[in-house]
């Protein structure tokens, strides 16, 4: 019988990853998942993404093959907010204040 752990809400803590990289690197996969939904529910070629991003397309075969290295959290609200939607940032303190 195999033994289960249940995750986290972050795969990048369960990673190792410290706690600040961790958020980082999760904020930027959920942005840059919801980037890859709205060009796929366009479907457009890397070529029309990057014309309408003004990026190039190289940069966008980056963001669709989620090298999340390359991008910073306020580019992809930059795009995002280019797509039309609307990014809702939540703070939630596991600390009393």
């Amino acid at each position: 019988m195999s033994n289960v752990t249940k995750g986290s809400d972050n795969v990048f803590k369960d990673l190792g990853f410290g706690d600040e990289e961790a958020t980082n690197l999760k904020i930027r996969a959920d942005l840059m998942i919801n980037l890859q939904k709205f060009i796929k529910s366009q479907n457009w070629t890397q070529a029309e993404a990057a014309n309408f991003f003004g990026e190039t397309q190289p940069r966008i075969s980056n963001l669709m093959n989620g090298d999340i290295d390359r991008f910073a959290i306020d580019k992809l609200v930059q795009m995002l907010s280019q797509a039309g939607m609307e990014v809702r940032i939540v703070v939630t303190s596991q600390v009393p204040v």
